[in-house]
C-alpha cells in the first residue's frame, strides 16, 4: 500500500462559482464626479449629497429633498395613484408600456413628479418635485396633469406654489399629448396668479426642453443650483444650429445669473432658510 493517496477532488458548481459575490463593501463609498475624491457614501448623504472636498452638487432623490427641506411631519402626498398610460401604443426599442412597468418597479414610483402640501418654516406650500431617475424626468400627460394641481392645490388653499424642476423635457413616447402639457401648465400659472401669491421655481440639473420652455421658467422667484444645465436646446445641437462655437459655461446656472435669466444661485445647504426667507417676505 502506498504511504500517500490521492484524496478525491471536490467538485465545484461551475454555474455558482460564475455568480459574483456581492461585496460587503459595495454601496458604501462614492466618487465625486467633480473631484474625483472617494467619499464615504453615509456622510455624502449627511451632507444632502454636496461634496464636502469641492462643493460638487450631486443628483439627489426626489423624497430625500422634499423631507429635508420641509418642516418634519409636514408632508402630505396628493395624486400618488395617478398613472401615466400609452395612447398612441408607441413602441421604440421597447414597448412604451413595458418601459412604464419596468420603471415604477425599480423606482416604486407612477410617474416622474411627486407632488403634494407642505410647510417650510411654518410657512404652508403647495409643492412639487420631479423625479428624474424615471425616464429623465420626462413630461408626460400625467406629470403636466400633476404639476397643474399643484397650482390648482395653491389657489384653493391660498398659499404659495413651490416646484424642484430636473427634467429632459417632454416625453417623446406620448408625442402631442406631452407637448400641450406645456399650454396647460402655464394657463394653470396665470389662473394662479390672479391669487395674488408666489410662484418659486428651483431649477435643477438639468432642467431642459419642455419644462424649461414652460412653467419652470415662469417663476415670480427662480432659484437656481450651482453648475445647472439649464435651457431648451442642448449645446451641441445649438452650435450645429447657428455655426458658432457657444462661450465657456453656456447654459450653466451663473452664465444664466451673469445674463438675467435667473434671480439667485443658493447652495443646497443653504436653501432651506433661503426659502423660508422669501415666504416669509412674499408668502
Amino acid at each position: 500500500m502506498a504511504w500517500f493517496s490521492k484524496k478525491p477532488r471536490i467538485a465545484v458548481d461551475t454555474e455558482q462559482q460564475a455568480e459574483p459575490r456581492p461585496s460587503r463593501m459595495e454601496g458604501l463609498w462614492s466618487k465625486c464626479e467633480s473631484c474625483d475624491e472617494i467619499i464615504y457614501r453615509q456622510e455624502l448623504e449627511k451632507n444632502w449629497m454636496v461634496c464636502p472636498h469641492c462643493d460638487h452638487h450631486h443628483p439627489w432623490a426626489a423624497r430625500s429633498r422634499l423631507a429635508t427641506l420641509l418642516d418634519p411631519d409636514s408632508f402630505e402626498e396628493f395624486d400618488k395613484e395617478l398613472e401615466p398610460q400609452d395612447p398612441l401604443g408607441f413602441s421604440d426599442s421597447k414597448k412604451y408600456k413595458d418601459r412604464l412597468k419596468s420603471t415604477r418597479k425599480s423606482l416604486e414610483e407612477n410617474d416622474a413628479f411627486i407632488s403634494g402640501v407642505g410647510r417650510i418654516q411654518g410657512h404652508q406650500v403647495s409643492v412639487g418635485a420631479f423625479v428624474f431617475e424615471f425616464m429623465g424626468g420626462s413630461m408626460g400627460s400625467v406629470v403636466g396633469e400633476k404639476v397643474t394641481r399643484v397650482f390648482e392645490r395653491a389657489h384653493e388653499l391660498k398659499c404659495s406654489a413651490l416646484i424642484f424642476s430636473a427634467s429632459g423635457g417632454a416625453r417623446m413616447q406620448e408625442g402631442i399629448f406631452s407637448l400641450m402639457q406645456m399650454a396647460k401648465t402655464s394657463a394653470a400659472i396665470a389662473r394662479f396668479r390672479t391669487g395674488n401669491r408666489p410662484y418659486i421655481s428651483v431649477l435643477l440639473h438639468p432642467t431642459t426642453g419642455g419644462v424649461a420652455a414652460s412653467f419652470s421658467w415662469l417663476g415670480d422667484i427662480i432659484l437656481a443650483e450651482p453648475k445647472a444645465l439649464i435651457g431648451f436646446a442642448g449645446p451641441r445641437v445649438i452650435e450645429q444650429t447657428i455655426r458658432q462655437k457657444l462661450p465657456e459655461g453656456f447654459q450653466r446656472s451663473e452664465f444664466l445669473l451673469e445674463h438675467g435669466m435667473i434671480d439667485n444661485i443658493v447652495n443646497r445647504k443653504d436653501l432651506r432658510s433661503k426659502l423660508g426667507q422669501i415666504l416669509g417676505l412674499l408668502g
